[in-house]
């Protein structure tokens, strides 16, 4: 089977792309030529292609490099939709996140939405993912979790009375993702989240147990993490926390939002946020520094590029 997977260099992309032949796998990103808004280019990639896998997406915006939310998840699924009916795809697979909805206030919830919206009402066969909290090697969560608590002994979690978290291995959502391309849960909107839930705090404190690192984990109020994630989204090549992410994590990322579907049982995700998960997950040791900001951004020394905490 030929699959195209959009956000193909990505952190979701890849881990997908590494299930199948080489020669069965469409990348489709930017880094390998093309734009997701393009639709008669995409007509020419999704040639042959009986699926197409939809895992691009950002959780912050930059306007001035033309990556915006209306743009990527709007318009890039809407040319998703229309070049898979010009080129006889059989089925769309989109990773949304699990708690996107209309008229909530934020743009990235909402345009999340209108992307599921595209592909359920588009005629075509789908399955829509409503994913949470997504780690594994080259993430967002244990990345920077571990970068963070290596560069100060502090972490401020979101809100003064926490919310949970469900995190899930990478390895256990591209599972849903293969048995979807393979035909089932046709036409559902299916909801996946992590065996174990937890507070952020104590995931942050896992983390640092497994890098030897000890951490005073204290409540800041949402709308100061929301300031202070302003200020990293313009300072930072990869923010700590994007203003997306302060919402997301605001109101936990636990429950979805919405009819949905459960996983099938065969597929439900399993694995524990423990010591060994975390350990299978960590980048290369060491914190965040001067190479970590924007303004050094382009240089050959920049080595961490932007990837998303709980989605793509």
């Amino acid at each position: 089977m030929k699959i195209a997977i959009t956000g193909g260099t990505g952190f979701i992309g890849r881990h997908l792309a590494e299930r199948y032949p080489g020669d069965e796998v469409v990348s489709i990103s930017r880094r390998t030529g093309f734009e997701i808004d393009d639709v008669d280019g995409l007509t020419v990639a999704f040639q042959g292609c009986e699926v197409v896998a939809h895992c691009a997406g950002i959780n912050r915006e930059l306007p001035g490099e033309g990556q915006t939310y209306e743009r990527i998840h709007v318009q890039g699924t809407a040319a998703v939709v229309e070049a898979a009916r010009r080129a006889g795809v059989k089925k769309i697979l989109l990773l949304s996140f699990l708690r996107a909805r209309p008229d909530c206030g934020s743009p990235y919830h909402e345009s999340k939405w209108t992307a599921e919206e595209l592909v359920r009402t588009s005629g075509l066969d789908h399955t829509i993912l409503k994913a949470g909290m997504i780690y594994g090697r080259g993430d967002h969560l244990v990345d920077h979790l571990s970068h963070t608590v290596q560069t100060i002994p502090v972490f401020g979690t979101v809100g003064l009375r926490e919310k949970p978290i469900r995190p899930v291995p990478v390895a256990e959502l591209v599972d849903v993702l293969v048995a979807a391309a393979d035909g089932r849960m046709s036409r559902e909107t299916v909801v996946v989240t992590g065996a174990e839930e937890l507070l952020l705090s104590e995931a942050v404190r896992r983390v640092a147990r497994v890098v030897g690192r000890r951490v005073l984990v204290v409540p800041l109020p949402v709308g100061g993490i929301r300031m202070l994630a302003g200020v990293w989204e313009r300072t930072m090549t990869v923010p700590l926390v994007a203003r997306s992410q302060a919402r997301m994590l605001a109101e936990g990322v636990a429950e979805p939002w919405g009819v949905v579907t459960e996983v099938p049982a065969d597929l439900a995700p399993r694995a524990p946020f423990d010591e060994e998960a975390i350990r299978a997950s960590l980048p290369a040791p060491g914190g965040f520094g001067w190479r970590d900001l924007r303004c050094v951004r382009g240089r050959a020394v920049e080595n961490r590029k932007p990837r998303d905490l709980l989605a793509e």
